[in-house]
C-alpha cells in the first residue's frame, strides 16, 4: 500500500521487535512486590530530595515500571502522585525527575502516560526558581527525544503553543524542543512542516534575543528535515531570507536557476511558498515572473495534490493578481500559466476529496472494533489498555492523514509496541494489519489505489525516468502492462508520448525486459526513402528476413494486399504508390509477421478512412495474446478499443486508470478536452491574406482546375481522372473519400506538387497557396538539426519558398529546356530585329490588363533588357519560369510587412501555438508529433497565403491544438481545403464536400461568405489600425477622429468664425474638432 520509494526506503531500514516486550499471559492484576515498590518510591518523592537522592529513586522506580508493565503505574497511584507532585513547588522538581527516567528507561511503556504533562512541563520553564527551570526542561527534552515518530504531530502542537506564549523562556524551549524533534525524527516531522514553518518564523522575529536565537536555530534544523534534494543546497539561503527580507529577491534568483526533478511534497513547498509569497510582493516585474516559473515547475512535481492543499489559499490569490496586474504581457502569459496549474492541482483535491481524514475519536472507533474482532482477549475494560490505544488512535490518525500507510512503519513504530504490553505478538501483529487494512480502505477512494488488473500475466512492472536533453519527461515512473490488454496513452502535446515509445523500441527504457524475453514493435506509417521504392512484397521480405516469402504472401493477403494490380494495394507494386491508410496497415502486418509481445502504435488512425478504422478496431480487439499500446487523438477509437488509460500526470508521473477512455474522464472530469474542440488552452492565429488584384468579392475563382488528368508513373490506371473544380477566398471545403480514391493526388496537382498529364490549373498570378501534406514531416526531413527558427529562416530566404521548387510544375523538363535555348526573333527599341536567347526573367510590372515581364538576354547588358507581355513568353516555352516569377512577386507581396528575422518568426510560431522555448532554442528531431505540425503549418503560414491546403490536418494534433486550429479557421479571411478522415472536425468547419471515389470527385454543398465585398480597409496595410500597443505589447483602444461633412462641417466652420471675430486664436486644422 505504501508508495514504492517509501517501500524502498522501508526495505532497506532494519525492523524488528529486538526491543519489544510482548505480553505471553494477559495479567490484569499487577504482581503486589511491584506495587508496593512503585508506592514506596512514590511516597519518598513526595518529600523534598537532594537532587542525586531523587535521581537514584525515580531510576530505580522506572526499572521497576519497565519490568511490571504500564498498569503497574495505574494501578499503583504512582500517575495521580505524580500530577501532586507536579502541582506542589515544593517537589515540581521531584516530578520533573520522575518523568525524565520514565521517558529514558521506559519508552513505549511510558510514552501514553507521560505526554498529556507537557503543556504543565512547559509552564514550569519560567518558574523563578532556577533549579525547577532546568529540571523541566531536561524532562521534556527526554521526552521529545524519546517519543514514537509518528506521535509527534500531538506533542508538536504543544510546542507551538508555547511558542505563542507571552513568557520568554517558554518560546525558547518550545523552540529548542520542536528543533530537537526536527533532528531526531526528520521524516516524520517533515510532514509536521507546513504547520511549524509559520510558527517558529514568527519567532525570529521575537524582540528577545534568546528566543530569536533559538528559534533561528530550531529554523535551520526545520529546513534540514526537508529530503528534496533541489531544495536542500537552497536552505540557507531561504532561512537568510526570512530573516532579511532585502534578500528575498536574490533567493528568488537561485530558486529560479534550479532544475527541479524530484518529487515536490508539502515539507519542500512549506519551506519554499513563504519566499515565493515575499517574492509577489516584489517590485521588479523580472522577480514576479520568476515567481511564476517557479510555483508553475515545482507544482508539476507534486506526486499527490493534497499536499498542496494548505498552501493554494495563500498563493492562488498572489498568482492569479499576478496575471492580472503585471503589464508585461509575456510575464502575464507565464503567471496564467502557472495559475492554471495551481488550478489543476485545485481541481484534482476537490475530486479526491473521497480521501478522508480519519480524526483520532474515530481512529479509536476503529481500533475498537478491530480489536474485537481480532483479539476477543484483549483488556478492553482495563484503563491503561484505554489510555494506549487512545494514544494509538491519536499517532494513526497523524498518518492516514498524511496518506502514509507503510506496513512496516505501522507495524514496527507505530502499533505494536504500544499493545506489546497488553497481548502476545501475533494477536498484536494480526490486529495491526487488518487495521492498516480497513483505515486504508476507508481513508482512500476505491479507485485510488491500483488501476491494474489483478489477473493476467505481467509482461512489464518496471520503474525508470525518461527525458530528453535537459528535460525530464518521466521522473521515478511506474509501467505496468498485462498481456492482452490494449493501453491508451494520454497526455498534452509535447509531454513525450512518442519518446516513450521510441525508447522502449530502442531498449532505452532503464529495468524494461530486454528484447530476447519480451518483443516490442514499433508501428509507424513512415517508409525509408531507400525503401520506397521496393515492391510490397520485397519490403516485407527485407523486414523479416526469417519469415517464408510464401507465409509473408498469404499474411499480405489476409491484410487485403492482393496480386490484382487494379486493387488499391497490389502487393507487386512499389511501396511508395500506397497511401497513407495502406502503409499503415503494411506495418501492422509486418509487426504480426514479428511475432511481437507488444505493439506500439504510434498515431495508427492517422490517414485512415471509416471503413479501415473499423477494421483496425477489429484487429487490435482480437488479438488476446498481444499487448498494445496507443497514441492517438481519435477520442472514439479509444473509446473502443482501449482497456486502460495511462495518463502523463502533471507530476511527471505515468498513471494507469481501468477502462475506457469515457471511464477515464467520469474519473478525472478535467480529462473532458479529449472529447472537446475547444480553445480555452491555446490559441492559433491566422495572418490575414491580403488584396488580389481584380478579386472584389469572396467568392470569386482565385484557383482552378479543369479537366485534369494523372498516372503514377508504373500504373496503367490513371489515379484521377478528369477533375473539375475551384476555391476562392470564403472556401471551406472537405475533401472525403475512402483510402486510395485520389484525394492527395488532387490536391497535389492543385499546389503544384504533381504536374497534370491532361487538363489545365490556372490560379491567379498573385495568390498564395500554403500546403501542408499528408506525411507533414517530409518537409522536416532534411533540417532535423535545426530549430524551428532557423527552418523558416532557410526556407524563405533569397525571396522565395525553398521547398517549392522541388515541386513538379516548377520542374523543367529536357524538351522544355530545349525550346527555352533555342533563340528568338526580338524586335529592339532601335527597330531592329535580332534572335536573342532569354537568360533570366528579372521582374514584372502590372499593365492595364495583364502583366508584362523584364528579360535579360544571353550576353547582352542590362541596358539591352526587353519588356514582354506574358502571353508572348509563354508561348516562347518560358510558363514555369513565369510562374515562379509570379510565386516570389506574390511572397514579397504577402511578406512586405514582416522581416525575416528571428523575433519575427519567433512571433509567428507562437501564433501557432509553438512556445519560444521550442521555436528558437530546441531542435526539430526533438519536438514530437504534435509540435512538428505546427511547424509546418507557421512555415505554411509565413507568406500570409489567401488559400490554406489541409491534408489530414488532425494528425499528431491534440483536442486543444485541434480546437485552436478550428478556431483560427473560422476566422480565417482566406479559403481553405482540407483532407481529413475526422468528420467532427470537418462537419463542424466545410459546409462545401469533394467527394472522391475511384479517381472522381463529386461537388456537395457550397461554401457560405461568397458574395461578401471585399473592401479595401480589410487588407492589412491600407486598413486604418485604431489599436496601439504600447512597449510591452498590451493594446491601447484610440478612438478615431469624427470627420466631417455637411450641416457638421457648415455648423464646424461657423464656429470658428465666431471665434476669429471675438479674437481668439484658431488653427486652420481640423484636428480640434472633437
Amino acid at each position: 500500500m505504501a508508495a514504492a520509494g517509501e517501500e524502498k526506503k522501508a526495505l532497506q531500514k532494519s525492523y524488528s521487535f529486538d526491543n519489544v516486550s510482548f505480553s505471553q499471559v494477559d495479567l490484569h492484576e499487577v504482581d503486589i512486590k511491584y506495587i508496593g515498590a512503585i508506592q514506596k518510591a512514590m511516597t519518598t518523592l513526595s518529600a523534598e530530595l537532594a537532587n542525586d537522592m531523587a535521581v537514584f529513586t525515580a531510576d530505580d522506580m522506572a526499572k521497576t515500571v519497565k519490568q511490571a508493565g504500564p498498569r503497574s503505574l495505574i494501578q499503583s497511584g504512582a500517575m495521580d502522585t505524580l500530577k501532586k507532585l507536579l502541582a506542589d513547588p515544593a517537589t515540581k522538581q521531584n516530578a520533573h525527575t520522575v518523568i525524565a527516567s520514565l521517558a529514558t528507561t521506559c519508552n513505549t511503556l511510558a510514552e501514553p502516560l507521560i505526554v498529556p504533562l507537557l503543556p504543565e512541563l512547559l509552564k514550569d520553564v519560567a518558574h523563578k526558581k532556577a533549579e525547577i527551570r532546568t529540571t523541566a526542561e531536561g524532562a521534556i527534552r527526554d521526552i521529545c527525544e524519546n517519543i514514537c515518530p509518528w506521535g509527534c504531530r500531538p506533542i508538536l502542537r504543544m510546542l507551538y503553543e508555547g511558542v505563542k506564549e507571552t513568557k520568554w523562556q517558554v518560546k525558547a524551549v518550545a523552540c529548542k524542543s520542536i528543533g530537537s524533534i526536527a533532528e531526531k525524527m526528520p521524516e516524520a516531522f517533515a510532514r509536521c512542516l507546513p504547520e511549524a514553518m509559520p510558527v517558529v518564523s514568527e519567532a525570529m522575529w521575537d524582540t528577545k534575543a534568546d528566543v530569536k536565537n533559538a528559534a533561528a536555530d530550531c529554523m535551520a534544523k526545520c529546513c534540514d528535515a526537508v529530503s528534496n534534494r533541489d531544495i536542500k543546497p537552497f536552505v540557507p539561503a531561504l532561512i537568510s531570507a526570512i530573516k532579511n527580507p532585502d534578500e528575498v529577491s536574490e533567493t528568488v534568483h537561485k530558486l529560479s536557476s534550479t532544475v527541479f526533478v524530484q518529487s515536490v511534497d508539502s515539507p519542500a513547498l512549506a519551506i519554499t511558498v513563504p519566499i515565493l509569497l515575499r517574492g509577489c510582493q516584489e517590485k521588479k516585474t523580472e522577480i514576479k515572473r520568476k515567481v511564476a516559473v517557479i510555483v508553475d515547475n515545482m507544482s508539476k512535481l507534486i506526486d499527490e495534490p493534497k499536499e498542496a492543499k494548505p498552501f493554494l489559499p495563500a498563493l492562488m490569490p498572489e498568482i492569479e493578481r499576478l496575471a492580472k496586474e503585471i503589464s508585461d504581457p509575456e510575464a502575464r502569459t507565464v503567471c496564467n500559466k502557472a495559475l492554471k496549474t495551481l488550478t489543476n492541482i485545485q481541481t484534482a483535491i476537490a475530486e479526491n476529496e473521497a480521501a478522508k481524514a480519519m480524526p483520532p475519536d474515530v481512529c479509536l472507533a476503529a481500533i475498537l472494533e478491530v480489536a474485537s474482532a481480532t483479539t476477543p482477549n484483549a483488556p478492553m475494560s482495563d484503563p491503561t489498555f484505554s489510555a494506549f490505544i487512545e494514544y494509538i488512535a491519536s499517532t494513526i490518525s497523524s498518518m492516514i492523514n498524511d496518506l502514509f500507510f507503510d506496513e512496516f512503519e505501522w507495524k514496527f513504530v507505530a502499533v505494536c509496541p504500544f499493545l506489546a504490553p497488553f497481548m502476545a505478538e501475533s494477536d498484536a501483529t494480526a490486529l495491526c494489519q487488518t487495521l492498516l487494512t480497513r483505515c486504508f480502505k476507508e481513508a482512500m477512494p476505491k479507485d485510488v489505489a491500483e488501476d491494474d488488473d489483478d489477473e493476467g500475466e505481467d509482461l512489464c512492472n518496471c520503474e525508470f525516468s525518461l527525458g530528453y536533453g535537459a528535460k525530464i519527461l518521466l521522473n521515478n515512473t511506474r509501467l505496468h502492462l498485462k498481456r492482452g490488454m490494449r493501453y491508451g496513452v494520454c497526455g498534452y502535446n509535447g509531454c513525450g508520448k512518442s519518446t516513450l515509445m521510441r525508447a522502449i523500441a530502442n531498449g532505452q527504457v532503464d529495468n524494461f525486459p530486454p528484447p530476447d524475453v519480451l518483443k516490442t514493435v514499433y508501428v509507424e506509417h513512415d517508409i525509408q526513402s531507400d525503401q520506397a521504392e521496393m515492391t510490397i512484397v520485397d519490403y516485407v521480405c527485407a523486414m523479416v528476413p526469417d519469415v517464408d516469402r510464401n507465409v509473408i504472401e498469404q499474411k499480405l493477403d489476409e491484410f487485403g494486399f492482393v496480386d490484382d494490380q487494379a486493387a488499391p494495394a497490389w502487393r507487386k507494386g512499389n511501396v511508395s504508390g500506397l497511401s497513407g491508410g495502406w502503409k499503415m496497415k503494411l506495418a501492422l502486418c509486418r509487426a504480426i509477421l514479428m511475432n511481437a509481445d507488444i505493439l506500439l502504435l504510434d498515431e495508427p488512425t492517422n490517414h485512415l478512412d471509416v471503413k479501415n478504422v473499423a477494421w483496425l478496431e477489429n484487429f487490435l480487439i482480437s488479438q488476446t495474446k498481444v499487448t498494445s499500446l496507443i497514441i492517438t487523438h481519435d477520442s472514439g477509437f479509444l473509446d473502443r478499443v482501449v482497456t486502460h488509460i495511462i495518463h502523463y500526470e502533471d507530476n511527471r508521473k505515468l498513471k494507469n486508470y481501468k477502462g475506457n477512455l469515457s471511464a477515464f474522464v467520469k474519473r478525472v472530469p478535467r480529462a473532458k478536452t479529449y472529447y472537446e474542440l475547444s480553445d480555452e488552452n491555446i490559441s492559433f492565429t491566422f495572418p490575414e491574406p491580403g488584396l488580389l488584384d481584380g478579386i472584389k468579392s469572396k467568392g470569386k475563382a482565385i484557383i482552378k482546375m479543369e479537366n485534369c488528368t494523372y498516372t503514377y508513373p508504373g500504373r496503367d490506371k490513371p489515379t484521377v481522372r478528369n477533375v473539375t473544380l475551384q476555391a476562392s477566398l470564403s472556401s471551406r471545403v472537405a475533401v472525403i473519400g475512402p483510402n486510395g480514391a485520389g484525394k492527395s493526388t488532387i490536391i497535389k496537382l492543385l499546389t503544384g506538387e504533381l504536374k497534370a498529364e491532361k487538363g489545365t490549373v490556372w490560379k491567379h498570378p498573385n495568390m498564395r497557396i500554403a500546403y501542408v501534406a499528408q506525411h507533414a514531416f517530409h518537409h522536416l526531413e532534411k533540417h532535423l538539426e535545426k530549430t524551428p527558427n532557423e527552418y523558416i529562416q532557410w526556407r524563405y530566404a533569397g525571396g522565395e519558398d525553398k521547398e517549392g521548387l522541388n515541386k513538379d510544375a516548377r520542374k523543367i523538363s529536357d524538351e522544355e529546356r530545349k525550346k527555352m535555348e533555342e533563340g528568338q526573333e526580338i524586335e529592339l527599341e532601335n527597330g531592329k530585329t535580332e534572335k536573342l536567347v532569354v537568360e533570366d526573367i528579372l521582374s514584372r510590372r502590372k499593365l492595364k490588363s495583364g502583366y508584362e515581364y523584364e528579360i535579360k538576354w544571353l550576353r547582352k547588358t542590362l541596358e539591352d533588357n526587353t519588356w514582354l507581355p506574358r502571353d508572348k513568353l509563354v508561348e516562347m516555352g518560358f510558363e514555369k519560369l513565369v510562374n515562379r516569377m509570379d510565386e516570389r512577386e506574390a511572397l514579397r507581396l504577402g511578406t512586405s510587412g514582416k522581416a525575416l528575422t528571428a523575433k519575427q518568426v519567433e512571433k509567428v510560431l507562437g501564433d501557432m501555438g509553438l512556445e519560444a522555448e521550442f521555436a528558437s532554442h530546441n531542435r526539430i528531431q526533438g519536438l514530437s508529433g504534435g509540435q512538428k505540425v505546427k511547424v509546418v503549418l507557421a512555415a505554411a503560414m509565413w507568406e500570409d497565403p489567401h488559400i490554406l491546403v489541409l491534408d489530414e490536418p488532425t494528425n499528431y494534433l491534440d483536442r486543444d491544438s485541434l480546437g485552436a486550429l478550428a478556431a483560427a479557421i473560422r476566422t480565417y479571411n482566406g479559403g481553405v481545403i482540407m483532407i481529413s478522415h475526422n468528420r467532427e472536425f470537418t462537419g463542424a468547419l466545410c459546409p462545401e464536400t469533394w467527394l472522391c471515389d475511384n479517381g472522381k470527385l463529386r461537388r456537395e454543398g457550397e461554401s457560405e461568405g461568397g458574395d461578401e465585398k471585399i473592401l479595401a480597409e480589410d487588407d492589412p496595410f491600407n486598413a486604418d489600425k485604431p489599436d496601439v500597443k504600447d512597449a510591452f505589447g498590451n493594446v491601447i483602444k484610440v478612438s478615431k477622429k469624427k470627420k466631417l461633412a455637411g450641416k457638421d462641417l457648415k455648423k464646424y466652420k461657423k464656429m470658428k468664425e465666431a471665434r476669429r471675430k471675438r479674437g481668439e486664436d484658431v488653427s486652420d486644422s481640423m484636428e480640434d474638432w472633437d
